[in-house]
């Protein structure tokens, strides 16, 4: 399936401290690939002991603000950030959004409290249903706080320790844990993200897969935001249309862009 109004909502510039290319380099390549929108959503792990917030937001916002208006009439540059861990610093997370005009907050988790990102766990060393307990009921918090507007990449840790460690898990066992997940997102009018990102690792799928999606969309969920979560510009938009077509096959017939954090629909519309 090819797919019109393709855009990108979860995507890193060199304001991240994992990205590697310009504000500029990300909304040409964009443009390039005939994409209407484009989040660019650096991160701000707030949580972690080297990050000076408010010096990162100032920067970036200054940068994809001038990338927004450079280039206006070619291409919609929604200003964005992603604000992993806020749930350990709701109080400074809640002021960064107050601060900053941002259209659009991706909420995440990279890691649980005073531990590292689950990329570098060793895996032999902890009880893998007890991190992944822990990990869906901390988005749950996060879900019931609200600070966001697009939940990113439920399924996180599983590029690790099923996509690089080749663990076993069984999703079922933490069924009523992402229910909740998807029963707050919905009553709070919140989205849930497709990052397509896990269909160019070894685990060769989306995070979260598509029985999450039709999950999700029964539980009664409305919003489907889709971003590639690219770290460089030549991977824009890579995945977008399969993200696309698992909404499709999910029962959503929109997804979401943002303004000021109100949802903006954009129907799914085959080429």
């Amino acid at each position: 399936m090819k797919f019109r109004n393709i855009s990108d909502m979860h995507t890193h510039s060199e304001c991240s401290f994992d990205g590697n290319d310009s504000c500029d380099a990300l909304c040409e390549s964009a443009i390039n690939k005939g994409a209407f929108a484009i989040a660019i959503t650096d991160h701000c792990d707030i949580d972690g002991n080297d990050i000076n917030a408010d010096k990162l937001c100032s920067e970036q916002f200054e940068k994809v603000s001038l990338a927004a208006e450079k280039y206006a009439g070619k291409i919609n540059v929604i200003k964005g950030l992603e604000i992993g861990q806020g749930i350990y610093r709701k109080e400074q997370t809640e002021q960064i959004i107050k601060n900053y005009d941002y259209d659009f907050i991706l909420g995440s988790l990279h890691n649980l409290e005073n531990m590292e990102d689950f990329y570098f766990l060793d895996y032999k060393k902890h009880d893998v249903d007890a991190l992944l307990t822990a990990y869906f009921e901390g988005l749950l918090e996060l879900c019931e706080w609200g600070a966001f507007d697009s939940l990113a990449h439920l399924t996180y840790p599983l590029r690790y320790i099923v996509a690089r460690e080749k663990i076993h898990v069984d999703l079922n066992k933490y069924r009523d844990i992402t229910d909740a997940v998807f029963e707050t997102l919905a009553k709070n009018k919140k989205a849930l993200e497709i990052n397509t990102s896990g269909l160019f690792m070894d685990m060769k799928d989306t995070l979260p897969n598509i029985e999450f999606v039709k999950r999700f969309k029964k539980i009664g969920g409305e919003y489907i935001t889709i971003g590639s979560d690219s770290h460089y510009a030549d991977r824009i938009c890579q995945g977008v249309e399969q993200g696309l077509e698992i909404a499709y096959k999910a029962g959503f017939r929109k997804t979401v862009i943002y303004r000021n954090h109100e949802p903006v629909s954009i129907t799914i519309d085959e080429v």
